[in-house]
């Protein structure tokens, strides 16, 4: 059944199923392309009639996931240039002041997009909540350091995205004062580094927020992205500047960007690519630039930035085991590896021995999976939860039968969205999540969007209340991060991954 509405650019065509309203491939900025390539989003243009938003938009220029992870994570690639796009899924009842959640996908910013099977908002509508989704430009079209041109272009896409929610979200029935952002990994990343912005970038455009599985990663040092923006300028032939890379078009640089890529995550070199990026293994994230993020987002939150912001962090208990064993590269792995692992990573290798000394069962690539998870991922969350006022901590534990990966990284999306069957999702939960789980953490979700509280008691230090997610009838919250080790052994310098 077809619905229109008028928003500030025009009217649109959805559809409606299941008493769900859907609208699809919005723009809310102009085609980053010929005079808006490596600038900041300009407005869409206008358009006359009614716009069809019945199918998903294109999706930016993007690597796909190397094997064997591309079998492991959907990432569909939609051609065409008005990338710069959102999704809506609201009731249909024609509501108002219904809470609003805006998604930010992950990928290490490199992939992903908006147009995912599993974060269909059908589910988040039918619980009386508007959920958005976006796209926004990666690898280098949104981070790449050029001179020339603005630095962190995704991160001012994202803001984009938000103001137009701002602007537009009560024709489709939600609250502009009632806006959550949440996001995955890179998307978690992201969510971090808008919290940290003054107080005057995000005045009005989220009250409450949502960090899965990464949290405040940005290169410190811009002379690092710079190395990154080197190294690719001498692979393509090109100057490095903006001006360089806009003689190639997008398709011409994304599969040298992709093999770099490839390089830094294989072999972590810190004279090479820089100290934070080899950190985190990612060529390209935000950067501080002085302008937009003056702070690390650690930082910035340990000064009280996003105090009055309601925030939920977390992670799955398992996250880096997929790296290891859904690759085969665990069968590679000795303890002396596992220690230059963590050393290369800047992360302390302490971590190996007392992780050691509490699974002294564990084979070499458990220990260096269990450290990683703790250096990259909790003992970063903790960090946020300790610095930030008003916080409620989670941990996703229910490991799936496939691939040994036990409770890995982007394991929860499925659930977070009431949507654990979706395709996007069967090479990692298997034939038969379990529902209940979906249920239990996707209402814990919308119970935050609309009243700020998940159902559990927030995390204090003295506290430490970590909600547990492991698809059994735990009590409501545990008193600790399930580490295999102390959480306070080692003090990594490394700040997560995306």
């Amino acid at each position: 059944m077809p619905k229109v509405v008028t928003i500030s650019h025009g009217q649109l065509r959805g559809t409606v199923t299941d008493g769900v309203a859907a609208f699809l491939g919005v723009p809310y900025a102009a085609p980053p392309f010929g005079p808006h390539r490596f600038r900041p989003p300009a407005p869409p243009q206008p358009w006359d009639g009614i716009r069809n938003a019945t199918h998903y938009g294109p999706t930016v220029p993007k690597s796909s996931y190397a094997a064997p992870l591309d079998r492991l994570m959907a990432d569909p690639t939609i051609p065409g240039e008005d990338c710069l796009n959102l999704n809506i899924w609201t009731p249909d009842a024609g509501g108002r002041g219904l809470p609003v959640m805006v998604w930010i996908h992950g990928g290490t910013f490199l992939g992903g997009s908006g147009a995912l099977d599993v974060y269909n908002g059908a589910a988040f509508a039918r619980d009386g909540v508007v959920l958005v989704t976006i796209n926004y430009r990666l690898g280098v079209e949104g981070f790449a350091d050029l001179p020339g041109a603005p630095p962190n272009r995704g991160l001012l896409d994202q803001l984009a995205a938000l103001r137009w929610v701002r602007d537009n979200i009560t024709v489709f029935g939600g609250d502009p004062d009632q806006v959550t952002v949440f996001g995955e990994s890179a998307g978690g990343v992201s969510v971090i580094s808008l919290l940290s912005l003054e107080r005057s970038q995000r005045h009005g455009l989220f009250w409450r927020a949502i960090a899965q599985s990464g949290f405040g990663n940005a290169v410190q040092d811009p002379d690092d992205a710079r190395l990154v923006t080197r190294e690719l300028a001498a692979r393509l032939g090109v100057a490095p500047t903006a001006d360089g890379f806009a003689r190639l078009s997008p398709a011409a640089i994304l599969p040298v960007q992709a093999s770099l890529a490839a390089e830094v995550a294989a072999r972590p070199d810190p004279d090479r690519w820089g100290a934070t990026t080899s950190a985190a293994s990612m060529p390209f994230m935000p950067v501080l630039d002085g302008r937009l993020l003056t702070r690390h987002p650690e930082q910035a939150i340990a000064d009280g930035a996003g105090a009055e912001v309601a925030l939920m962090v977390g992670c799955t208990s398992e996250e880096s085991r997929p790296s290891l064993f859904a690759t085969g590269r665990d069968s590679l792995i000795t303890f002396e590896v596992a220690s230059w692992v963590l050393t290369s990573m800047g992360l302390d290798p302490a971590l190996i021995q007392s992780h050691r000394a509490a699974m002294p069962d564990a084979s070499p690539a458990d220990v260096l999976a269990a450290a990683l998870t703790d250096g990259y991922f909790r003992l970063p969350a903790l960090r946020i939860a300790h610095a930030h006022p008003q916080v409620w901590m989670y941990e996703f534990a229910w490991r799936t039968p496939e691939l040994d990966m036990g409770a890995g990284h982007a394991l929860e999306l499925g659930f977070v969205f009431d949507n654990p069957r979706s395709p996007d999702m069967a090479a990692l939960v298997g034939a038969n999540p379990p529902q209940s789980l979906a249920t239990a953490m996707h209402d814990a979700w919308v119970d935050f969007a609309a009243h700020g509280d998940p159902g559990w008691p927030r995390f204090t230090p003295h506290s430490r209340t970590v909600k547990l997610f492991d698809g059994t009838d735990n009590p409501v919250a545990s008193s600790s991060p399930t580490s295999q080790a102390a959480a306070g052994t080692a003090r990594p310098s490394g700040t997560g991954i995306g």
